[in-house]
């Protein structure tokens, strides 16, 4: 029983972050038709932001509380650049999307390198993270528990900005019908940029929460990118709530056939239970009802 609650523990551990880094994927795909494979390097900036801001401020508690805001911004920012530069112009053409986005991908890689250079960096946590919690026989660091809290508290935020807010129900109105949405007089470009802002800066959420677990390098968001595609195409493409169980099916999936496994293993395992799932299901879990003019 003991072995069971571990590996469910693990499970939501991974999938939480997984859940932060494909939440931001699943809007801007789901909204545009835009295969961002430089996702993966927003992560990035998100950890390398907390490596700066740890820097400056030590590794006290502030300066974790200070990296994700920050880590927010400047991947949003990153994001909206990076939208207004070349991907607006290769709106629903995914493939094109796809090579542009993995080619910038590679060299935001080569900038971290530049800068920070190659070897991984660590970053520390606070001394309040640093301890485990025992519940039910089974050891948690509080780290792991303070990524699902932090997770939750996002997707809960992002959840009833959707609803409830004016330019929520925006995005919502162009995922559904892009040109009905542009006839009723809403900004569909200020809606893509926004859509994009918050999905990126999503990411370098994502990218500070990785740094509780693991070391900081230019390529640590690739680790995680095949993956969350992966839950974006399980969970429906533009739908939070399929995001959020994909996520953790995925992360509880992998825990537990890697404890009998391996690593390698079980995320191999785990893409051949996904694409048997789409052979099935090709629109994933949840589907978004458009409306049509025609």
């Amino acid at each position: 029983m003991d072995v069971l609650l571990s590996q469910l523990v693990a499970g939501l551990s991974v999938g939480s972050v997984l859940l932060l880094v494909a939440v931001g994927l699943s809007l801007t795909f789901g909204q545009m038709g835009v295969i961002n494979m430089a996702h993966g390097e927003f992560i990035m900036v998100g950890a390398y932001t907390a490596f700066v801001v740890q820097g400056i401020l030590g590794a006290a508690g502030l300066s974790l509380l200070v990296s994700i805001p920050a880590a927010f911004l400047i991947g949003g920012v990153l994001g909206v650049i990076l939208e207004q530069v070349l991907i607006r112009h290769m709106y629903h053409r995914p493939l094109d999307t796809l090579l542009a986005t993995f080619g910038v991908g590679l060299i935001l890689q080569q900038v971290a390198r530049d800068i920070f250079g190659a070897p991984a960096v660590d970053v520390r946590a606070p001394e309040w993270l640093r301890g485990s919690l025992e519940v039910a026989g089974v050891i948690i660091p509080q780290s792991r528990l303070f990524i699902l809290a932090l997770v939750i508290v996002v997707v809960a935020a992002l959840g009833l900005f959707m609803t409830a807010t004016p330019m929520g129900r925006r995005i919502r109105a162009v995922v559904l019908n892009r040109d009905l949405a542009e006839t009723n007089g809403i900004d569909t470009r200020a809606t893509d940029r926004l859509t994009f802002f918050i999905g990126s800066g999503l990411a370098g959420v994502a990218g500070v929460t990785i740094t509780l677990i693991g070391a900081t390098g230019p390529t640590i968001g690739a680790n995680y990118i095949v993956d969350a595609f992966l839950v974006v195409a399980a969970g429906g493409i533009g739908k939070i709530k399929g995001a959020v169980i994909a996520a953790f099916a995925l992360g509880v999936s992998q825990a537990f056939i890697e404890y009998s496994t391996s690593a390698s293993i079980a995320k191999f395992l785990v893409l051949v239970l996904v694409v048997a799932f789409l052979q099935f299901r090709p629109q994933g879990l949840f589907t978004v009802r458009t409306r049509s003019l025609a």
